[in-house]
């Protein structure tokens, strides 16, 4: 597993478990919606996937792009399809997700790497 991906991972499983073992009913409420939010539906998840992706783009939140950039991976999406929805995030979000989009090819690159 690339660098990258493997310290996104490991750090995002280390703290999720720190955050969920104080049992906080909110918070453990938010992290099942969010759960729930991208299961299969009216829209497929891999649907699903590229709307979150455009989301946390726009937001310009680093971990939540490289969450749904490995979400979409093991979905299956091609890099086109990938590319093509960061392009309508970089449209909609403006210059200022550049940065962002440049890491997040980068993320993306790290993971087509493990295939």
């Amino acid at each position: 597993m690339s660098d990258i991906v493997k310290e996104f991972n490991d750090y995002r499983s280390k703290m999720n478990a720190n955050i969920l073992a104080d049992n906080n009913k909110i918070i453990k409420r938010i992290f099942n919606l969010d759960t729930n939010a991208f299961a299969e539906g009216a829209l497929d998840k891999k649907t699903k996937e590229l709307l979150g992706l455009v989301a946390s783009t726009v937001l310009r939140c680093d971990d939540c792009i490289k969450y749904h950039l490995e979400a979409s991976h093991k979905e299956g999406l091609k890099k086109e399809e990938v590319v093509e929805a960061l392009g309508i995030a970089t449209l909609v979000g403006g210059t200022i997700v550049i940065p962002h989009l440049r890491r997040a090819y980068e993320f993306w690159d790290a993971l087509e790497t493990e295939r």
